[in-house]
């Protein structure tokens, strides 16, 4: 199946969203688009030219602008909320866990610019823990997809799925390679059948496992690899068909290794199914100014050092 993952086009996830939110708003009239002067950056150009009278200005008032999110929903409208995701979780969490998760508000919490692969704008705007913070809330839907094709399929997802979500892509150009109508929400998607070892992934990361993988099937070592793009709820038949079938398993995500995607494939095994897990992620620090793919290297966010995982969690395995 490796052999079967074809790149179609490379473009940043965040256009994906812009393109997804647009259609949506075709397709269901109480669909608002708010931001917090980042329009721009979230690619809302295209929706408030056509439908200007849908869109919300907050300015740089973050709080602000998750309170009327929250308040459009009592009637009956679909919020969609922009800005970078450091801003969109760090700076607001209060406002999210009152008037978001714990009062079940259908917002919709559209988070770009996310991990490592922001690059140049450092360590402030890096944010490596929102998985962690948002997974945590009672009630609060994490979605990280791994492409423009899956950013622009799940945008138009959450407009149907009712309750808080917090939708999670970035600023890089990055591969296409996978298909708008093979995302479920709460499905994860099996992109390679394996017997040695299982691998993990979300968001950016999934692309960087797919390259793993390949190196990993030449030098005779069967990966089965998953893509969870839904954090929460999360797929965990898949998670332990996958263990039990190859006994070890690595993580990998743009993302502290505390709190985000490997915790949770790790809880799921360690409650069903424990078997050997080795970690890809940042280690508990955070980021700092460079060009993106430079910084997934000195943190360990590569292929390589996937590959060098598997091989670790097979020996621990044995």
């Amino acid at each position: 199946m490796l052999q079967d993952i074809q790149v179609t086009g490379n473009k940043d996830t965040r256009s994906g969203f812009g393109d997804g939110i647009l259609e949506a708003g075709r397709e269901n009239e109480n669909v608002v688009a708010l931001t917090a002067d980042l329009a721009g950056s979230l690619k809302l150009g295209p929706f408030m030219k056509e439908f200007p009278e849908r869109f919300i200005q907050c300015g740089i008032a973050e709080a602000n602008m998750i309170g009327i999110a929250a308040g459009l929903t009592i009637g009956g409208k679909i919020p969609y909320t922009t800005t970078f995701a450091n801003f969109s979780t760090g700076r607001v969490y209060d406002q999210i866990r009152q008037s978001v998760a714990y009062s079940g508000k259908n917002v919709k919490i559209c988070a770009s610019h996310a991990g490592l692969t922001l690059g140049e704008d450092g360590a402030t705007h890096q944010i490596l823990e929102d998985i962690g913070l948002m997974k945590m809330l009672p009630g609060m839907t994490v979605i990280v997809p791994a492409d423009y094709n899956q950013t622009k399929a799940a945008t138009k997802a959450i407009a149907k799925y009712e309750g808080p979500v917090y939708l999670r892509f970035g600023r890089p150009v990055w591969p296409i390679f996978t298909k708008e109508e093979d995302f479920t929400i709460g499905k994860a998607q099996i992109l390679n059948e394996g017997k040695d070892i299982s691998i993990f992934a979300c968001g950016h990361m999934v692309w960087i496992a797919v390259e793993a993988a390949k190196v990993l099937e030449a030098k005779g070592i069967s990966v089965d690899l998953i893509n969870i793009h839904t954090i929460k709820p999360l797929d965990t038949e898949a998670i332990l068909a996958s263990i039990k079938k190859t006994g070890c398993a690595v993580t990998a995500e743009e993302h502290n290794i505390i709190g985000g995607l490997g915790d949770s494939v790790a809880q799921t095994a360690a409650r069903d199914w424990p078997v050997p897990i080795e970690y890809i992620g940042t280690n508990d620090t955070f980021g700092e100014s460079g060009k993106p793919m430079d910084l997934l290297v000195k943190y360990g966010l590569d292929a390589e050092h996937i590959v060098a995982a598997a091989e670790k969690v097979l020996a621990r395995k044995k």
